[in-house]
This record gives C-alpha cells, structure tokens and sequence, in this order.
C-alpha cells in the first residue's frame, strides 16, 4: 500500500513538472468534453420540449392585425362554437405589450415602433381531442381574420431536425478533439519519461514490473483527465445558465432543463471519459519503453 502511495505522488508530481503540456492537454480535453455536454444538453433539452408538446392541447391564434378588438372577439365565438375546442381565452394587443414590456424592460420597450404590429391581438386556444389537432388547427386556419397560428408542434419538428444535424456535427468533431487529447497527454506523458529516463533504466535493471514503472504515467493521465471534467463541468454549467437566461428573454415556447437536474450524471460522464482518455493516452506513451532493456532506454 505504501509502495502505491509512492506511485499515485510521483504521477501527481508529473504533471506539475510539465505544467505547460500538462495545461496544453487540459485544454484540448476541456474543449471537447464541453462539446459533448452541450451536445447532450441539446438533445435533452428538445426531447423534453417534443414530448411537452406531444401532451400540449393548446395554440396561440393571432388576429389580422387591421382588424378591431370587437372583430376580433367576434372571431373567437366563431372558434367556440366549433367541435373540438374546450376554452378560447382572449389576449389583447396591450396584455402582450405589458407583458412583453415586463420581460424585455423598460429602456428597450420605448424603442418599439408600431407595436401593434409587433403583438396583435390574440387567443389562446385549448382543444379537448389530441387526436383532432391537427384538423382542428387547419379549420382555425380557414376563419376569415385569422393572420396566423402558433403551432409548437411545427416548431418541435423544426427544432428536433435542428437536433439531430447537430448531434451528427458533434459526434466527429468530439472523436477529432478525442484523439488530439490523447495524442498530446500521450506527448506530454513522454516528455516526463525522458526526463526520467535514467530512474527508469535503473527500475527495469533491479527487475521492477512493467506495473509499476507504468502506474505514475497512467496516473499523471488520469489526473489530467479528472482536472479537465471538473473544468468542464463548472464551464458548462456557466455557459449553459448564460444561454437560458437570454434565451428566456427572447420569449421562445421552450421549458429549458435546469442544469441543477442534470449536473450530477453530467459531471460523472465528464470524469469517466476524462479519465478513460487520460489513461489511454498514459498507456500507449509508456509501452514503447516497457519493451526495452535498462541500458536500451539510455541509448547504450
């Protein structure tokens, strides 16, 4: 147990002795592990939103914007009276503004133009068969007056093909950036053998095992790979929270997922694939000089 102590601290000392490519590493590592997260938050984030919508029975029916208020809610009597509609709630163009007003603030709102034309007057439309919604969208459609309709199930395909094209980006350039990580922890890995050269000439002279001349450089990978996850982890978490916050403020139909709730198996993948790759880079950059004789490391 005292000979692995040894072992874990001098790869822990590695990587301070070669801090510059030790910092070099977690960088390329912390890139692509941020990548990843934010692939998979992507992802999570657009299933949770097709699946709210899947279970959604409501739209928004915005009003030609010419017409008066009296003509608009001489329209929704006409979508009450029509099958498959549990409730019509009517929105007025200065409800929108007051609420839009609140959300975006004061300085920007008196910038507005024409806001009449930003916000129309509008329903909020919920409709009681599921099953129906799509004939129930298409006849609203029809009604004389009708400008336009918020279909978030439109949206849902829009963004889930946004998804799925983004996933497929993400998936090369993370297995580039997996492979540059490996290649420089591997190159870091070596030049701390170099300079350790002739202590490990002397390892393999007295008969040590592979094991153990291996076991610093692994982990020397192993915690640059635990240093990058936690890197990442705190990096995506500040991005993320920055991205909903101005997001939330375009006022897009979206629940977005707090990062609170995904943090933890995030931040577990983060350390097992950091780790995995530090390791992996550790193992190959050791096992040239594993096949070589005392005096072979030298050069003698």
């Amino acid at each position: 147990m005292k000979g692995f102590g040894y072992l874990v601290k001098e790869g822990v000392k590695n990587v301070w002795s070669n801090r510059i490519m030790s910092i070099a590493s977690v960088c390329v590592l912390v890139s692509c592990l941020v990548l990843t997260g934010a692939a998979a938050l992507f992802s999570l984030n657009v299933h949770s939103m097709v699946e709210a919508v899947g279970q959604n029975n409501e739209i928004k029916v915005y009003i030609n914007r010419d017409l008066s208020q009296i003509e608009a809610k001489y329209i929704g009597r006409e979508i009450e009276k029509m099958d498959n509609i549990k409730d019509v709630i009517f929105v007025s163009s200065d409800q929108a503004l007051e609420e839009y007003k609140g959300q975006v603030g004061e300085q920007v709102f008196e910038k507005l133009g024409d806001r009449k034309k930003i916000l129309p007057d509008r329903f909020r439309v919920q409709m009681l068969d599921l099953s129906k919604y799509d004939d129930t969208v298409k006849k609203i459609k029809a009604i004389k007056g009708v400008d336009s309709i918020l279909d978030r199930r439109e949206f849902a395909e829009k963004l889930t093909k946004v998804s799925n094209l983004v996933n497929i980006i993400a998936v090369g350039v993370v297995i580039a950036l997996i492979v540059i990580s490996i290649f420089i922890i591997a190159n870091t890995i070596r030049a701390t053998m170099y300079s350790r050269r002739f202590e490990i000439s002397i390892m393999k002279s007295v008969g040590a095992t592979n094991m153990f001349v291996r076991m610093p450089f692994l982990v020397e990978g192993m915690v640059i790979g635990l240093i990058s996850a936690a890197l990442s982890t705190g990096a995506l978490a500040l991005l993320y929270n920055a991205l909903v916050g101005v997001l939330v403020r375009t006022n897009l139909p979206i629940d977005y997922i707090p990062f609170t709730s995904v943090v933890a198996p995030l931040a577990l993948a983060f350390i097992i694939v950091g780790v995995l790759v530090g390791f992996f880079g550790g193992f190959i950059s050791i096992r040239k000089y594993l096949k070589m004789e005392g005096n072979e490391i030298l050069g003698w």
